[in-house]
């Protein structure tokens, strides 16, 4: 058996339309594998506040702004 990766598009009856033909044996049956995204691409303001989170993130670690992991867990052993 021989895999193609091909992108396609899930229309309202939930049927697969491929981008581009495939250029193999005609009339023949395959197996398909659909691997879906859990989640949308963020958008450009999702994108900027990741990136401001990271930035500050960084630097709270460069200027030793840190808590010691084994504190983080304090309290929540016993729960």
């Amino acid at each position: 058996m021989k895999a193609l990766k091909v992108m396609a598009t899930i229309n309202d009856q939930g049927q697969l339309t491929l981008d581009h033909p495939l250029l193999t044996d005609k009339n023949s049956r395959v197996e398909v594998i659909v691997l879906i995204p859990e989640e949308d691409i963020l958008d450009d303001q999702s994108q900027a506040e990741v990136l401001a989170d990271f930035r500050q993130a960084w630097h709270e670690a460069m200027t030793g702004q840190t808590i010691p992991v084994a504190q983080l867990w304090e309290g929540i052993e016993d729960a």
